[in-house]
């Protein structure tokens, strides 16, 4: 049991990330690579921040910053020099592994004794269900933010810019600015989660977000695939699936890893899976065809 709860406290924790890709990939159609680089960027600032026992709430305000800074850089080189947004997502997400490994330090940073956010606040004595809940607000909090925002006339704005960039363009939309954006919210998202799975797993190791982007796209596969069969437009009930998406897609790794499954063979898993969630819309297609 606590083998799957530590699944579905996984599944939240990286939900962050999908909702941070379903933005970028979604709404405006760029295949931003900067998420390995600024994922372990939010938890590197989180470890430093950590061991210098800073508060959360300003721990929190840093790896927002950070991560909007990564995603603006990516922003900038793809509207600024038009650079194809693919590249320019490699570009900064190469040069964040050098600056990651310079702020860290070293290539791990264990943070087991140090206060954190499921430390410092109390809601349960149960650990377990403690951080639970506390992940729980933390993302209902995010879900409602970026929820609210996808609705006022700017969000409206932004998800045009994705649908017709011609046609928001010519009432006066700045269409780069509205990429800069949307990449600077995409990739503080992504930093949360990685502040979030940093203290959640209890470590901040440079290398952990190699292959993040391969989790997050599952996650917003498995949404989208709900959401088509669901026939669902609402912006709050998108964002419900895309985080449920992040869920199933843990659990179906962890009922993987159960099953006897080499955990050094979990990529290759990780990727199959992906695989098989990407193919299945496009074989049902075929077949009704």
């Amino acid at each position: 049991m606590d083998f799957y709860l530590t699944a579905l406290l996984q599944g939240l924790c990286l939900s962050v990330i999908a909702i941070g890709i379903y933005i970028s990939m979604k709404i405006f159609n760029i295949p931003d690579i900067t998420t390995d680089g600024s994922y372990t960027l939010g938890g590197v600032v989180t470890g430093i921040m950590l061991s210098h026992q800073l508060p959360i709430s300003l721990i929190i305000s840093l790896v927002i910053l950070a991560g909007a800074g990564a995603g603006t850089l990516t922003g900038l080189i793809h509207t600024k020099l038009k650079i194809n947004p693919l590249l320019s997502g490699i570009l900064v997400m190469t040069a964040l592994y050098s600056i990651n490994l310079t702020l860290l330090g070293r290539s791990n940073l264990p943070l087991l004794n140090l206060k954190n956010l499921f430390t410092s606040i109390v809601l349960f004595t149960d650990p377990n269900q403690n951080t639970l809940w506390i992940v729980l607000l933390f993302i209902i909090l995010i879900a409602f933010v970026i929820g609210y925002v996808l609705q006022t006339d700017f969000g409206i704005a932004m998800r045009a810019t994705g649908n017709s960039e011609t046609m928001i363009r010519s009432l006066g939309v700045n269409t780069d600015r509205m990429k800069i954006i949307g990449l600077a919210i995409s990739n503080s998202l992504v930093a949360l989660s990685g502040f979030l799975m940093s203290q959640f797993q209890g470590f901040v190791d440079i290398n952990m977000g190699i292959g993040i982007v391969i989790v997050g796209l599952g996650s917003v596969i498995i949404g989208e695939t709900l959401i088509n069969w669901l026939k669902i437009t609402s912006v709050w009930l998108t964002i419900i699936l895309v985080i449920l998406g992040s869920i199933i897609f843990q659990l179906v790794l962890a009922f993987t890893l159960s099953m006897g499954i080499d955990a050094n063979l979990l990529k290759l898993v990780t990727a199959a899976f992906v695989l098989i969630i990407v193919s299945l819309p496009r074989i049902s297609l075929s077949k009704a065809s």
